[in-house]
């Protein structure tokens, strides 16, 4: 997880970022939230900058960071911070969303990302970050847990969608992420 580095999206990112998108829709995950298919890239790069303060945010969305994982050069993952909850976010979304790309999981690096996420939620006032995952994805819940999270429930999911698993994580423990 040493390495991982969070940064908003740039400019030179597109080749990857648009791999990456292409290679999450496969596990029927955005990776580009809200990207529009015919969008230039320079246009996306510059609404995401303009969410954390609410801007250009499109119906049902909330204020969040929005943000890409490097390491050694290479986009390996992203997360998404929202900054506070609606009603769909409090059940199936929570505060921290975060994905890794298949070629680079089981590196540590998604522990890496939501460490660093919660940093960035308690940087926004946010005291105790809701995270969710799949009930199916044990790495996933593997890594909530390692970074202090404490399992409120499990929900059924959207209609067509797996159950969810619901952490609550203390962002004051950000740094004791195993």
């Amino acid at each position: 997880m040493a390495g991982v580095l969070l940064r908003p999206p740039e400019l030179a990112d597109e080749a990857e970022a648009r791999a990456a998108q292409a290679e999450l829709r496969a596990d029927h995950f955005e990776f580009l939230l809200g990207l529009a298919a015919d969008e230039a890239w320079a246009n996306y790069v510059e609404r995401v900058s303009g969410w954390p303060e609410g801007r250009e945010l499109e119906p049902g969305r909330v204020p969040s960071t929005f943000l890409f994982a490097h390491v050694e050069g290479n986009l390996v993952g992203r997360a998404s911070v929202r900054h506070w909850l609606n009603p769909w976010l409090q059940r199936w979304g929570g505060h921290i969303g975060y994905a890794v790309r298949p070629a680079f999981r089981r590196r540590g690096y998604a522990t890496g990302i939501l460490r660093q996420s919660l940093a960035v939620a308690r940087g926004v006032g946010v005291d105790r970050a809701l995270v969710v995952c799949d009930v199916g994805n044990a790495g996933s819940a593997a890594v909530i847990e390692r970074c202090g999270g404490v399992l409120e429930d499990i929900v059924d999911g959207e209609p067509g969608e797996p159950p969810k698993r619901r952490y609550w994580v203390s962002t004051a423990a950000a740094g004791t992420c195993k």
